[in-house]
C-alpha cells in the first residue's frame, strides 16, 4: 500500500418505516472519495450527490440521517453520470480503493447490476479497511466513530455524509498495518 489509496464512502436512500431492506432496494445519493497516503494525508478529494431514479423523493428520515436534502439530489447527476465524473477525477492515478466495511462495495455492485455504468474506477481492486483495522488492533467495536475514539480522535464533519466519512476513514490509515491491507485486497467482502 505504499501508493495512495482511494477511500470511498457512500450514502444511499433509506427509510425508517421499512423493517428491512437491502442494497438492491436503495440507490446511492452521495459518493465521497478521498485519495490519501498510507500515513492518512489527504491528497485530493471528490464528492458528488447522485439523483435517485427509482424512488426520487428522499424520506424525511434519510434527510435527517445524512443532512442531504431533496434539492441536493434534484440537481445532481444520475448514477451513470456521477460515475463518469468519478472516473475522470481518478483517471491516471494508480491505487486500490477501500471502504469501511463491505457495504459500499455491495452498494456499488447492486447499482452496477441495475444501472450499469461500466466504471473504470470499479475495476480497481477493493479492500475492506474495517477488516484490516480490526486485524491490526484486535478491536471488536468497529463503527467509524468507535474506531476514531479508540485512537482518541474526534469525528470531524457531519456523520453519514460521504465526503466527511471518507476523510475520517483516511485519518485511521496510520493505525492500520499495511500488511493487513495488502492481505485484504480483493478478498471476499
Amino acid at each position: 500500500m505504499a501508493q495512495p489509496i482511494f477511500i470511498v464512502d457512500l450514502e444511499a436512500t433509506c427509510w425508517d418505516d421499512r423493517p428491512q431492506y437491502s442494497v438492491d432496494e436503495t440507490e446511492i445519493i452521495e459518493i465521497g472519495c478521498v485519495l490519501a497516503t498510507p500515513g492518512g494525508m489527504v491528497l485530493d478529494e471528490f464528492s458528488t450527490f447522485v439523483r435517485p431514479v427509482e424512488e426520487p423523493v428522499l424520506s424525511r428520515f434519510c434527510t435527517r440521517l445524512t443532512s442531504i436534502t431533496q434539492a441536493d439530489v434534484d440537481e445532481a447527476p444520475v448514477y451513470r453520470d456521477a460515475m463518469r465524473l468519478l472516473d475522470a477525477w481518478a483517471d491516471q492515478r494508480p491505487g486500490i480503493w477501500g471502504s469501511w466495511g463491505g457495504y459500499d462495495f455491495r452498494e456499488f455492485a447492486s447499482m452496477e447490476r441495475r444501472f450499469a455504468s461500466g466504471s473504470a474506477f470499479l475495476k480497481r481492486p477493493h479492500v475492506n479497511l474495517k477488516k484490516a483495522w480490526r486485524a491490526t488492533t484486535r478491536q471488536r467495536r468497529t463503527g467509524l466513530r468507535s474506531a476514531l475514539a479508540f485512537h482518541k480522535l474526534e469525528f470531524g464533519g457531519v456523520h453519514h455524509r460521504g465526503i466527511d466519512d471518507a476523510r475520517n476513514i483516511a485519518r485511521l490509515l496510520p493505525f492500520i498495518d499495511e500488511e493487513k491491507v495488502r492481505a485484504g485486497v480483493g478478498a471476499l467482502q
